[in-house]
């Protein structure tokens, strides 16, 4: 089973993650509301993989990426984006996200991507 760690600054985006996560058989071992909570996250609860946010207070989600992707090189993130964030989305990728969703979200599209790093 995998583990997650959802980093989004919204707690609907979160409860949302979640919800369609648990139906489809993740584990979600964590929950970040910014980048900064999302590295210390990281560090603590080892997940599997990471859904993040790009647009979060504090520290943002590609600057969270980098962060994490410097640690752990092995890092599986997949960034989430509204639509319109192509060019934040391809920076994104850039630091070491592997794949992205876009809100809102579509449950058969976040488990096909989820599904490639298993």
């Amino acid at each position: 089973m995998s583990k997650v760690l959802i980093a989004d600054d919204t707690a609907f985006m979160r409860m949302t993650l979640k919800n369609i996560l648990e139906k489809n058989g993740y584990e979600v071992v964590g929950e970040a509301e910014d980048g900064v909570q999302a590295i210390e996250k990281y560090k603590e609860l080892n997940p599997s993989l990471v859904t993040m946010d790009i647009t979060m207070p504090n520290l943002d989600g590609i600057a969270a990426i980098k962060e994490i992707v410097k640690n752990d090189p092995e890092a599986k993130i997949v960034v989430c984006s509204a639509m319109g964030q192509k060019a934040l989305v391809i920076e994104a990728l850039n630091a070491g996200a592997k794949d992205f969703i876009v809100k809102p979200f579509q449950p058969d599209r976040i488990i096909d991507s989820l599904k490639k790093f298993q």
